[in-house]
This record gives structure tokens, C-alpha cells and sequence, in this order.
């Protein structure tokens, strides 16, 4: 009897996660109306931040795991979108880097109008410093970065394209897309590149 009672419950634990498992259809007209619902007073020049462009509206169609044919499709959009230093010189300052790195000031509400630049807040989702003790793990820890690379011109190259577009490397990542979406400037970016690849920074002591 205890057999049968176990079995029955066993069966009706796996019919739950089977359940559980199964997809939601959604309709998108719904999703986007409630988006548009949740920010009543947005300004008129956010309007634009409530749209995906291409890029996202893949990325979300195929829930960030877009077959090859379209990933190839991302990649190469995203690549032609990055814009490079009209000096060639792609490291900058590491020390602005690393104020940037701890910054997270910018595009909330409670930044508008800007009354500052906008910061990468690269802290909250990597361990960027082996000095700093609260960071994010969303993304891969970039402790002795230029170091483990021997400070190499083409890494400084990806660094600043990953920073600029990281869908042009990764399509549909997590990392936003600084350069693409002008949250940073190309001198932002450069003194980025310059934390994670120069010798003096802390991130390679």
C-alpha cells in the first residue's frame, strides 16, 4: 500500500515539473503595451529606449539562443556598427577606466536631466580588480586581463569591440552595448580598454 501511495505521488511531482516545464504563449502586442504602460511619463527622447532595434527583437524572438543563420546575421550588423578613434589609438587612460568601472550614474530616471557623464558600472556584473571586494559574477571575472593576453594590440582591439558592441563577438550577450546605444563615448571606451590592458593598472598588479 505504501508502494502505491509513493508511486501515485511520484507521478504527480513529475506531471507538475512537466507542467512547469511547458512554454507560455504570450501575446507580444500584450508585452508591449504593458512596457509602454510602465513608463506613463517618460520623456519624449526615452520614447526611442522602449523599441528594440533589429538586434534585440532577434535576440528576444529565439530568447537570446539564435540559430547560427541568424547569430551570423547579428554578428555582422554589430560589427559594422562599431565606430573606432579617428586617431587609431585605442588605450586611453586607466585611471579614468577605473572611475568609470565604479561609476553607475546614468539613463535612470533619477539622472535626468544628466548632470554628470555616464559610468560603466563594470562592477556590477564582473570582478574587474582583485582589490575589490563587492562585485557582480554575471559576467566572467577580468582580474590580470591585459596580462594574461602579454598586453597584445589585437586583445586591446576585442576589448574595445566588446565594450563598443559585444553582439558583434557574442550575439544576443547580456553585456550591454556601450558604443552602439552612445552610453559611452569612444574616450570612455578607450580609457575602459586602458583598465583591463595596461601594465600599471590594478587589474594587472
Amino acid at each position: 500500500m505504501q508502494k502505491i501511495l509513493l508511486a501515485i505521488l511520484l507521478a504527480g511531482v513529475g506531471a507538475s515539473a512537466a507542467a512547469a516545464q511547458e512554454k507560455v504563449k504570450v501575446d507580444p502586442a500584450r508585452v508591449d503595451a504593458a512596457v509602454k504602460a510602465a513608463f506613463p511619463t517618460a520623456p519624449a527622447d526615452w520614447q526611442p529606449r522602449l523599441v528594440p532595434d533589429e538586434t534585440m527583437r532577434l535576440c528576444s524572438a529565439h530568447n537570446n539562443s539564435p540559430p547560427a543563420a541568424i547569430s551570423e546575421q547579428i554578428q555582422a550588423r554589430e560589427k559594422a556598427r562599431i565606430e573606432y578613434p579617428a586617431d587609431g589609438k585605442l588605450v586611453g587612460d586607466w585611471k579614468a577606466g577605473e572611475k568609470l568601472a565604479q561609476s553607475g550614474y546614468g539613463l535612470r530616471f533619477t539622472d535626468y536631466p544628466p548632470r554628470g557623464a555616464n559610468g560603466g558600472n563594470c562592477y556590477a556584473c564582473h570582478q574587474v580588480s582583485p582589490q575589490e571586494v563587492s562585485y557582480g559574477t554575471i559576467g566572467p571575472s577580468l582580474v590580470q586581463y591585459g596580462k594574461l593576453r602579454k598586453f597584445g594590440e589585437a586583445d586591446a582591439k576585442a576589448v574595445y569591440e566588446r565594450i563598443y558592441s559585444p553582439h558583434a563577438t557574442f550575439p544576443c550577450s547580456n553585456m550591454p552595448r556601450f558604443g552602439v546605444n552612445k552610453v559611452l563615448t569612444i574616450d570612455q571606451i578607450k580609457d575602459l580598454v586602458a583598465l583591463l590592458m595596461s601594465p600599471d593598472s590594478p587589474v594587472n598588479k
